[in-house]
């Protein structure tokens, strides 16, 4: 049997809130959310290739930890 691991601060009950968030959610509230995510001057949406996102996923990370020093 497959273990389960969660990100730090996460659990399966924050899992089940997140996905259940997301299966309630009606297609007006989805889109409504994705373009408010579009409008958050603090954040930036770009296309990269799939090979680089462990890479990318890593320098976030080293970023959140660096800004919580």
């Amino acid at each position: 049997m497959r273990q389960k691991r969660f990100p730090p601060g996460w659990d399966e009950e924050r899992v089940r809130k997140v996905l259940a968030h997301y299966e309630q959610q009606t297609e007006e509230e989805a889109v409504a959310e994705d373009e408010a995510a579009f409008e958050d001057s603090t954040q930036t949406v770009i296309e990269v290739p799939k090979e680089l996102l462990p890479a990318i996923r890593d320098l976030i990370a080293k970023h959140k930890e660096s800004r919580r020093a």
